[in-house]
């Protein structure tokens, strides 16, 4: 829904109503994973996309007869359906859509959680998918608060606990429960839909890679700051608009500064008076990604350097040296590609190998 929120608000705060469509399950090799949506609005306009294409036709008729009716509706596509091929889905797998319609009366908290997704504040967002609840009820749960209700106080009760765990670890979840909110049954299903704020990319050395590394961590969506203790490389204007840019001793920085498992680190000094104390710091906190630049022999000795430093075996084997899957890459641009597909292999769990050469489903389970 982030793509696609100028749209809805504008939507929303003229009081239109629109069809909001969610993913709310896949199976098998689905284009795209829970949380991808598209919206119908005025004047047939489209926003956001479900499947890449594979049954927005479906799909933007669906939303239409919803706000038409007033009645959100859940609804399957895929093989396992009679009308797959009718619908487009040739590419295989499965999706399961929530369709509702949206307006302040019948999604009284969609302007709140709007304007925190937009502000970067964490949000959950609980929404009765199927059973005995009025289904596309929504509630949104804050680290501190919540606001709308599932339909009773103890379903209510229930989700909003489970929803400011899941909140916590920035996860997407389907839920089972009880009417009332028992932990034991499974009548309801709720899916829960956490906003956190995009995650950090730590770009340090401001050298000529690290505007074009920036560039692609921008596109990926994450929030980019460079680095560098050397204040005649880190200038703003080398680095595209958006990038932080700090003058600093990296080491010094990322000691003060917070990271969690979705944080990424490229470090592209390859000087041992930067990355040495550097990496010291950045293998011993939690990151997803911890990756420095270098030739192999350079990785050597900085390996016995940092352990030298004190580092055990587990918190060097985290170090991803040279950084980057082997691409054959030469300029800075095709650099940056290279060292974006590890951390996006690494991220999902991919192999890095051509298509051509796997077999089973393209788009696997995630692994986290």
């Amino acid at each position: 829904m982030r793509e696609i929120l100028p749209a809805l608000e504008r939507w929303y705060s003229d009081r239109t109503p629109f069809g909001l469509a969610t993913v709310v399950a896949v199976s098998r090799s689905a284009p795209r994973g829970p949380g991808a949506a598209m919206a119908v609005g005025p004047d047939d306009e489209v926003v956001g996309s479900v499947s890449g294409g594979c049954v927005e036709g479906a799909v933007f008729e669906l939303a239409q007869e919803v706000v038409a009716s007033g009645e959100a509706r859940l609804e399957s596509f895929g093989y396992s359906d009679e009308d797959a091929f009718a619908v487009g889905l040739t590419c295989g797998g499965e999706i399961t859509l929530l369709v509702r319609p949206v307006t302040p009366g019948t999604d009284p908290v969609f302007g709140s959680v709007a304007a925190s997704v937009g502000a970067g504040e964490p949000v959950t967002v609980a929404t009765v998918v199927d059973g005995p609840a009025p289904r596309g009820a929504a509630r949104a749960v804050w680290a501190d608060t919540a606001s709308g209700t599932l339909g009773t106080s103890g379903l209510d009760a229930a989700v909003t606990a489970d929803a400011r765990g899941e909140l916590a670890l920035g996860a997407t979840v389907l839920r089972h429960y009880g009417p009332r909110g028992e932990r034991r049954e499974d009548d309801v299903t709720v899916f829960l839909q956490s906003f956190a704020p995009p995650p950090r990319m730590l770009v340090f050395g401001a050298i000529d890679y690290a505007a074009s590394v920036a560039r692609i961590g921008d596109f990926l969506g994450y929030r980019v700051t460079v680095c560098d203790a050397r204040p005649v490389f880190a200038t703003p204007k080398r680095f595209p608009t958006g990038v932080e840019v700090v003058v600093e001793w990296p080491h010094r920085y990322l000691h003060s500064t917070g990271t969690d498992e979705r944080t990424v680190i490229c470090v592209l000094t390859h000087d041992p008076k930067f990355d040495v104390p550097l990496l010291e710091e950045a293998l011993r906190r939690p990151a997803a990604y911890i990756g420095a630049m270098g030739s192999r022999r350079t990785h050597d000795e900085r390996r016995e350097r940092l352990a030298e430093a004190g580092l055990t075996e587990a918190e060097l084997s985290r170090l991803r040296s040279p950084l980057g899957l082997d691409l054959g890459a030469r300029t800075p641009e095709e650099v940056a590609v290279s060292v974006a597909a590890e951390i996006v292999a690494l991220r999902w769990g991919g192999t890095g190998r051509p298509l051509t050469a796997t077999t089973g489903a393209i788009h696997p389970p995630a692994a986290v």
